[in-house]
């Protein structure tokens, strides 16, 4: 199929592509808040939160790779829905979870789901972002952190208003903005790899620029390492310091609230001097503002985790963006990997993390962890000097 090709970007079709995004991560940012919830039910250890928050991204390291490797393959908006409607169901569910295996089961469900749609809609940006990829990429990917923003403050207060058994409720809200989803979402369009294997594939998507991409989503799984760790356990670290679970919620909030105008910031500047620079300047100050968000007292940790969430979730839609890029012609393939597979592998620790933040302590545990940013400078400096789309224009 002849693809086609416009500089004007196609509002229509990006905001519902970012509504997508922002519905399934609204009810994905419902699990970590809840942590200090589900850890009082359920007598759950440190170790045991670390599991259930790894095994929920580990799922997105299986699942959208394989999801982006079929959705190069065919022109079908199945993945996008049922995997919105797992995530919308299952998530919800786990309110009323009574034992640990049954809350570790509806939230791995609810993981699958969320992964599930995530490569289809991602591939599509690029096709209807005109000249602006680095921009709308941004957009798109700030559905997501706002829903980060937003999700985690209306379930602390609805927990906290009318209980944990009744968060089935929400699913509501998800089954309403699906209804106008259906019929503004177009179906995907082949990247025409049918013919291929998985394999096949992957040495057509990624061609000689295979190196350059490993490189790049090497320094994404080492962000997710340290963002999904202060994601996870900061709730339970301030809620056990006696903040409360609004509070804590609110926290997680500011972090991604401030990731969504990094973001945004970040893809629109990237159209202007290119990706290189961007990603210096937030890794370089990941460490300090991370450092800085541990060591603030009383209502400053506001300020902190703003700060620290800024430069954590800046570089999330450029390396994306900045992939697809350098291979065109897999565009959902590489958007998993850049997202999900990055994402996924680096969650995956969170087990680790939680072991050794019952040995240590929550506080001692992120402290080293917010040194690893520094690592990725060293990486950072052998990226190509790629320029975005807009530029190239």
């Amino acid at each position: 199929m002849e693809k086609e090709t416009t500089t004007s970007p196609n509002f229509r079709i990006l905001f519902a592509l970012t509504m997508v995004h922002f519905v399934g991560d609204f009810y994905a940012s419902f699990i970590s808040p809840l942590f200090p919830v589900f850890i009082d039910k359920l007598h759950l250890s440190l170790t045991q939160v670390g599991i259930i928050a790894g095994v929920y991204r580990f799922l997105a390291f299986i699942v959208q790779p394989s999801v982006g490797y079929f959705a190069d393959r065919y022109q079908t908006r199945a993945f996008i829905f049922w995997g919105l409607l797992l995530c919308i169901v299952s998530i919800p569910i786990s309110g009323i979870a009574p034992s640990f295996w049954l809350l570790l089961f509806f939230i791995s469900i609810g993981s699958m789901g969320n992964s599930m749609f995530h490569p289809s809609v991602t591939g599509m940006v690029p096709e209807y972002a005109g000249t602006r990829a680095g921009l709308f990429m941004s957009i798109f990917n700030t559905g997501g952190t706002l829903a980060f923003g937003v999700g985690p403050l209306f379930i602390t207060w609805f927990v906290a208003t009318f209980g944990l058994e009744a968060v089935p409720i929400t699913t509501g809200i998800g089954l309403a903005a699906m209804v106008y989803l259906y019929y503004a979402v177009p179906s995907p369009r082949s990247e025409g790899f049918r013919h291929l294997g998985f394999f096949g594939t992957l040495k057509e998507t990624l061609g000689a620029v295979w190196k350059v991409i490993v490189l790049i989503w090497s320094v994404m799984v080492i962000r997710a390492v340290v963002g999904q760790s202060f994601l996870t356990f900061m709730p339970v670290l301030y809620v056990q310091k006696g903040y409360s679970l609004v509070s804590a919620g609110a926290m997680y909030s500011l972090f991604t609230i401030a990731g969504t105008i990094s973001g945004i910031t970040a893809g629109f500047t990237s159209d202007k001097i290119g990706f290189k620079p961007i990603f210096y300047f937030a890794h370089g100050l990941m460490t300090p503002a991370l450092l800085l968000l541990l060591y603030l007292q009383g209502n400053w940790v506001n300020l902190g985790s703003a700060l620290a969430g800024f430069f954590v979730m800046a570089p999330l839609p450029l390396g994306v963006a900045m992939a697809q890029g350098l291979a065109p012609k897999g565009k959902s393939m590489v958007a998993s990997l850049m997202m999900g597979l990055a994402w996924g592998l680096g969650g995956a620790l969170s087990p680790l993390v939680g072991k050794l933040a019952d040995i240590f302590s929550i506080s001692t545990v992120l402290w080293v962890v917010a040194w690893i940013p520094i690592l990725t400078l060293v990486l950072i400096f052998f990226f190509p000097a790629t320029e975005s789309n807009m530029k190239k224009n």
